[in-house]
């Protein structure tokens, strides 16, 4: 029997590496097996074929083949694996997932998954047509990479739509990913509307069932369009021709546990290794794309003007969360009858409890963070789910002074209860978009409503396409700004202009940006949705920090029980890690998160694969001594957020 090596699928680094098993003759790389591996049974991935027996050991059978990976998707695996600092066996594990006997006939989910559509339109504006035509030459001419930009209305998943149907048309298939769950009610009912039943849909909210009928499908050639989240990348799409990356400047595209790939990364070189077209689109492009990418732009939104943004200073303005000029656009909506969006990215009631007496604000016990007062009375950590009775006075001193501070979305929802009791309240955020069908009930009775204001967190400025919108709010735009981060102002601008992007598509709107600080860079290109002026200003900002585009950035987080051994392992970790080109920040702590002390190295480098495969050599080689002193690790490439 030929002997093949091959990857278990298991966690363990101690196991990232290949074993040798004798397979049955016709055994093609990509082909899922059943092996022994110690006392258990476990799946794992043919990645080579006739090598020959290591000296001195015995040579296992491997059992059946249980599933088959195409070569394409082995190597995207493989190549993962390596850029993120993660082990072969995990990457691998994200492009084989366990599949299931058939159990009868299978099915695509529920329409509890998709909003109604829209027909297409009887023609294409010129820039459509023109995005639409590179598109396709590159479809015909063997692949590439673009960024479709333009204003939020402006047409961009027409464009999608017709490069996906070009696509079906010369026998190939299409990914195309959305951020969040959020988004893929809307976008799924576009696509059905225009596919039908050739549309798949991958994302987490599915049941596990669901999930692997829609993966059956998918690898079975019956959907040959896939539209999901970040997960859907891997979908086992044959001979694949387009991916389009839709909000491709949202974050929500990096996965947070390892592999810690980033989608959109992902998305090129799948593209490039199957010879297709990767579309990146967006009205708030990332400044990576901008300076990276060739731009097909579409520069009008189609059926109306863009809305007058007016930024309100709240140093001027009492009121807060509800302004005096906020309160009467709504109190417009409510008489006239219409529908505002209102942004707060902070849930609950307010932001923190602080002691006037003694200046001590209420925190978790567990994470250096300020509790957050929901509407059950209860202070809630978002990191570690901890919550704690609203004390009637202080634990510290005993005052009964307690400040509530700032507003979340419960409060809000309030406020408007309170001042506009005819204006019908929709609250949209991870409380209330929990429930199954909660997202799509919220849209559907924001859609249908004579008079309502949606209420929520980011999730409500993202791709979502209402008529009547005449308000849409920032209600508190220094949230963003205060994170100590280099992408706060990049991500400040993205939200406010998308934002305003939700009204007058169908009839003049008005934005309202409510801000301490008015006069800051990404507020007042906002409010001239002046996309090129923000980028332009902002690239030149990172080259002279040496951050992205200009550089990769790999964070290294240890965590530990105390505050002192995560410094010291990243100090020892520091000199080994040198390599030319190489700029290195720290070791410096960072924020204590569900009791564990963290710190981080940041790297700055050209070679992000090669600073991460040291670092994760190094970590496995420290594995044993950290496992015994408690601690973890973790490698992380193109962080998006430090």
């Amino acid at each position: 029997m030929p002997l093949a090596e091959v990857y278990p699928l298991v966690t363990a680094r101690a196991l990232a590496r290949t074993f040798t098993y004798e397979v049955p003759t016709g055994i093609e790389r990509g082909d899922v097996l059943s092996v022994l591996l110690g006392k258990r049974r476990v799946r794992a991935v043919v990645v080579e074929i006739g090598v020959e027996a290591p000296d001195g050991v015995e040579i296992a059978e491997a059992g059946p083949v249980v599933d088959r990976i195409s070569a394409p998707l082995v190597e995207l695996a493989l190549w993962l694996g390596g850029y993120y600092g993660s082990t072969p066996a995990r990457a691998l594990a994200l492009v084989a997932p366990r599949m299931r006997a058939r159990r009868g006939e299978r099915r695509s989910p529920s329409s509890r998954d998709s909003l109604p559509g829209e027909p297409e339109p009887a023609k294409l504006t010129p820039a459509q047509r023109a995005a639409v035509d590179r598109i396709v030459a590159s479809l015909n001419g063997g692949g590439g990479h673009v960024l479709l930009h333009g204003p939020t209305g402006s047409g961009k998943t027409e464009v999608y739509l017709q490069a996906c149907a070009a696509a079906l048309e010369r026998g190939r298939g299409a990914i195309v990913l959305v951020p969040e769950i959020a988004l893929t009610p809307q976008a799924v009912g576009r696509f059905r509307e225009r596919f039908g039943d050739r549309v798949a849909v991958l994302h987490s909210g599915l049941r596990e069932a669901e999930r692997r009928d829609e993966r059956e499908r998918i690898a079975a050639g019956e959907a040959s369009v896939v539209v999901g989240a970040r997960s859907a990348i891997f979908a086992p799409v044959a001979s694949l021709g387009l991916v389009v990356v839709d909000e491709e400047h949202d974050a929500s595209y990096k996965q947070e546990s390892d592999p810690r790939y980033d989608a959109r990364t992902v998305a090129a070189k799948r593209a490039a290794l199957e010879g297709a077209v990767a579309v990146y689109g967006s009205a708030t492009p990332r400044p990576e794309s901008w300076a990276r990418l060739e731009r097909l732009e579409l520069p009008f939104r189609i059926g109306a003007p863009l809305p007058t943004v007016r930024l309100v200073d709240l140093r001027r303005e009492g009121g807060y969360p509800l302004s005096a000029p906020l309160l009467a656009e709504l109190a417009t909506v409510e008489e006239r009858g219409g529908r505002a969006i209102l942004l707060l990215n902070r849930r609950g009631v307010s932001g923190a409890i602080h002691c006037r007496a003694c200046g001590v604000s209420r925190r978790c016990r567990s994470c250096d963070v300020a509790l957050t007062l929901h509407g059950d009375e209860r202070l809630h950590c978002h990191h570690c789910g901890f919550s704690e009775p609203l004390p009637e006075a202080c634990p510290e001193c005993g005052s009964v002074e307690l400040a509530r501070i700032g507003a979340g979305t419960q409060r809000l929802e309030a406020e408007l209860a309170r001042r506009l009791p005819g204006l019908e309240r929709i609250r949209l955020d991870a409380d209330t978009a929990a429930r199954p069908g909660a997202l799509r009930e919220a849209l559907e009775r924001f859609g249908n409503a004579r008079a309502a204001a949606l209420i929520g967190t980011q999730m409500v400025a993202k791709g979502h396409h209402f008529p009547g919108v005449a308000v849409a709010a920032v209600v508190d735009a220094d949230t963003g700004l205060a994170f100590p981060d280099f992408r706060a102002e990049e991500r400040t601008f993205q939200l406010v202009t998308q934002l305003a992007g939700r009204s007058g598509r169908d009839a003049p709107g008005v934005v309202v940006v409510q801000s301490f600080q008015p006069d800051v860079m990404p507020l007042t290109f906002a409010a001239r949705h002046d996309v090129a002026g923000f980028l332009a200003q902002e690239l030149v900002r990172r080259e002279e920090l040496g951050y992205p585009p200009f550089r990769n950035l790999v964070s290294l987080v240890v965590s530990g029980r105390d505050r002192e051994t995560p410094i010291r392992v990243l100090a020892e970790l520091r000199d080994a890690l040198r390599m030319p080109g190489a700029e290195l920040i720290g070791p410096a702590p960072l924020l204590r998160l569900r009791g564990r002390y963290r710190a981080q190295l940041l790297g700055k480098t050209a070679s992000p694969r090669a600073f991460a495969s040291r670092a994760a050599a190094l970590l496995a080689a420290a594995a044993p001594a950290m496992r015994r002193d408690g601690l973890a690790a973790v490698v992380d490439v193109d962080p998006q957020s430090l």
